[in-house]
């Protein structure tokens, strides 16, 4: 049987720190069968000054010939004044439309050790446990026609002005919607549907083809949710939700949103997938390139990242469990990165903790919540 491929990329900022200690996990489960062959490929700004494009055509048959692709992080001002088409970010909604990604998932969980993190007070944020599951290819962010122009009528006619064009097709909807209504049903059975029904036509749609296939699923407990309520409602009562299912807008909001109940954009990981075992995992957080090279960026997200791919795309749940562990192992011991600390902890480098991680791992480490 062929060794399962990995297409490794790094990016910039902390981008490549975080990957390599990702890396070293990797390389912990060899004693537990499982190994792979990773590739690097250069994408975002390094790609732009190597080879002119921020998603080479080099990358893109890496990609092709991978099993699965562990994303760092891309983004740098230097390149601001490319035209949009040509700027770091771009080689992400590439590679997303390379491998026909359309579903996000974002996990996020308070554990009793962490909870004092949270911007939130204890008592409110203590037991979430929820999955914001966002539509990541259509909406607002890639529907046509869109652009910048002079205003042809209106209050403001011949002032320029930019318009963009919010559109789902009923299939896009059902695709997305059937993957948390199949969540919802593997967790507590609760799913929270988000749009704006009472003022986007997009929504109307989006609430009917929901309300439709949730007839499929009566064992999965329908809510809908207005999406300002839902932002609320995420702040305010956080360990009421189960899985939240949101168009791409709506559920780039939600997930942020949901990621800094943990305190730091650095513990959540995202998993984006399509319809083949293949996908793409990443921290979701940017290239924090005040603190690169400084052994100070947290690598958990992304070190989740990967076992998220092993979870989704190898299908090796047993090892994506052992790297969660791991993790909560080494938090429960106290060490923490620098933007988790708090006084009576202990101060650990990036390096640091992915060796600690990484150890725990080929140790099969355990806890004890408390």
């Amino acid at each position: 049987m062929p060794a399962f491929r990995i297409a490794m990329l790094p990016g910039e900022g902390v981008g490549p720190e975080i990957i390599a200690q990702a890396r070293k996990v990797l390389e912990a489960l060899k004693p537990l069968g499982f190994h792979a062959e990773v590739e690097d490929g250069a994408v975002g700004g390094v790609a732009c000054e190597s080879h002119g494009s921020p998603l080479p055509a080099e990358t893109l048959s890496l990609v092709q010939r991978a099993d699965a692709v562990l994303f760092g992080t891309v983004g740098d001002p230097r390149f601001d004044h490319l035209e949009r088409a040509a700027r770091p970010e771009r080689a992400l909604l590439g590679l997303r439309r390379e491998l026909g990604l359309f579903a996000c998932l974002k996990e996020v969980v308070v554990p009793p050790d962490l909870v004092r993190l949270s911007p939130l007070r204890s008592e409110r944020v203590a037991g979430t446990d929820l999955l914001v599951v966002r539509e990541l290819s259509g909406d607002v962010y890639t529907g046509l026609p869109r652009g910048q122009r002079c205003a042809p009528d209106g209050d403001f006619e011949g002032q320029r002005e930019g318009f963009d064009t919010m559109r789902y097709a009923e299939d896009e909807v059902r695709r997305i919607a059937g993957i948390a209504f199949e969540m919802a049903r593997a967790r507590r059975g609760k799913l929270a549907s988000v749009d704006k029904a009472n003022v986007l036509e997009t929504s109307g749609l989006w609430r009917s083809v929901v309300s439709e296939l949730a007839a499929q699923y009566p064992d999965v407990e329908l809510t809908h949710l207005y999406a300002d309520n839902a932002l609320m409602q995420l702040i305010g009562h956080p360990a009421s939700f189960d899985v939240i299912v949101a168009g791409n807008l709506f559920g780039d909001l939600l997930s942020d949103a949901a990621s800094a109940l943990t305190g730091s954009i650095g513990l959540s990981a995202s998993a984006l997938l399509g319809e083949s075992a293949k996908g793409m995992f990443e921290a979701g957080h940017g290239t924090a390139l005040d603190i690169a090279g400084q052994d100070i960026a947290n690598p958990i997200a992304c070190i989740r990242a990967l076992g998220l791919l092993l979870r989704h795309s190898a299908r090796r749940p047993d090892l994506s469990a052992v790297i969660e562990v791991a993790i909560r192992s080494v938090l429960h011991q106290g060490y923490r990165t620098v933007d988790i600390r708090r006084s009576s902890t202990r101060l650990v480098g990036t390096e640091r903790m992915g060796d600690l991680i990484a150890d725990a791992a080929r140790s099969g480490s355990t806890f004890t919540e408390h």
